[in-house]
């Protein structure tokens, strides 16, 4: 296949750490250009990474005309500008989550995208890992019988008041940054939408983002419970409970790349001071470099995207749900 020439829209921290060298070392994909409001930040990170081109603005670069898809790791609240931006210069985009501020604005960058005729994708980077696939087959083959609970927890403390995700008007906070997570692993395992949303926020008094989140999806009588937080002990665990047993996902979602993952399922036994269970351990893979090339493949064969962008209008739909539930 041939190579597909990249661009990337800034330089956060989790372009230039993970997702830039994920696109180097695959064999379809090649990051050919990188932008920065601060030329010499752009300048840095292309040498540090091996990117051929340096520009001083995001246009410059979505006027480059080797640069086929962009990749945009920008804050939440730029999203949209960019990402309809780069479909206006024909480029496909693979945005960083959540995709917009709100449902309303998923919409709009979903039917800008397909009218421009260039492809768009959410980076749920989690989905493609093959941890995931394996633990979707177990539940769609029923391995663990009816699902009836999923239950995230996903946590950080960061009190930086200079931390994009502490800004507000940035689109900062726990439910934008990490709670769009255990709503897309539940809509994702059901396979449909939740009926009814119950929440609860504790909002930082500072920083005026919700600091903790708490909420319940009712899936016609199958529940979803997850916390998230940008200020207790960092964590993250789902556990996934069925009628016959119940799996527990180690690293759900910063999966480490050079190393396995597991899987735990238990089942049977006396639970908890002798409970039975078996490990599926995965081989290690990294999450991001499959994410570009499934992306890529898409746009050589001109075949749908992995997940399509509609999915994360539906995602924002019940971020907005959360919102105002509470």
């Amino acid at each position: 296949m041939e190579t597909v020439r990249w661009g990337v829209l800034g330089v956060a921290n989790i372009a230039t750490a993970k997702v830039i060298p994920a696109i180097q070392a695959t064999e379809t994909c090649h990051v050919t250009a990188i932008a920065s409001r601060d030329l010499a930040k752009a300048r840095a990170a292309a040498e540090e990474l091996g990117i051929e081109r340096a520009y001083r603005s995001y246009r410059e670069l979505l006027d480059d005309p080797d640069v086929e898809a962009v990749y945009i790791p920008l804050p939440n609240h730029l999203h949209a500008e960019w990402t309809l931006a780069a479909a206006a210069a024909g480029k496909h985009v693979l945005c960083e989550k959540p995709l917009a501020l709100d449902a309303a604005e998923a919409r709009r960058m979903v039917e800008g995208c397909a009218e421009a005729g260039v492809k768009l994708m959410e980076a749920f980077m989690y989905r493609h890992h093959p941890q995931w696939v394996e633990v979707k087959r177990m539940v769609d083959e029923g391995v663990i019988g009816e699902v009836y609970a999923i239950q995230t927890i996903f946590t950080y403390r960061n009190l930086d008041p200079g931390n994009i995700r502490n800004i507000a008007a940035a689109g900062g906070g726990a439910l934008y940054d990490i709670g769009c997570y255990p709503v897309n692993v539940a809509r994702f395992l059901f396979g449909s939408e939740p009926t009814d949303v119950e929440a609860f926020i504790r909002r930082d008094p500072a920083f005026g983002t919700d600091a903790l989140t708490s909420a319940i999806l009712d899936f016609d009588g199958r529940h979803a419970v997850f916390t998230v937080s940008t200020q207790t002990e960092a964590d993250q665990r789902v556990a996934i409970e069925g009628t016959e047993g119940r799996l527990v996902v180690e690293i759900p979602f910063n999966i480490p790349h050079d190393r396995p993952t597991r899987v735990f399922r238990y089942a049977g036994g006396d639970p908890p001071a002798d409970q039975h269970y078996e490990i599926h351990e995965i081989p290690p893979a990294n999450q991001y470099g499959i994410q570009a090339e499934l992306f890529a493949r898409s746009i050589r064969e001109d075949t749908p995207v992995p997940v399509e962008p509609t999915d994360a209008i539906a995602n924002m739909e019940v971020l907005d749900r959360i919102f105002a539930a509470s």
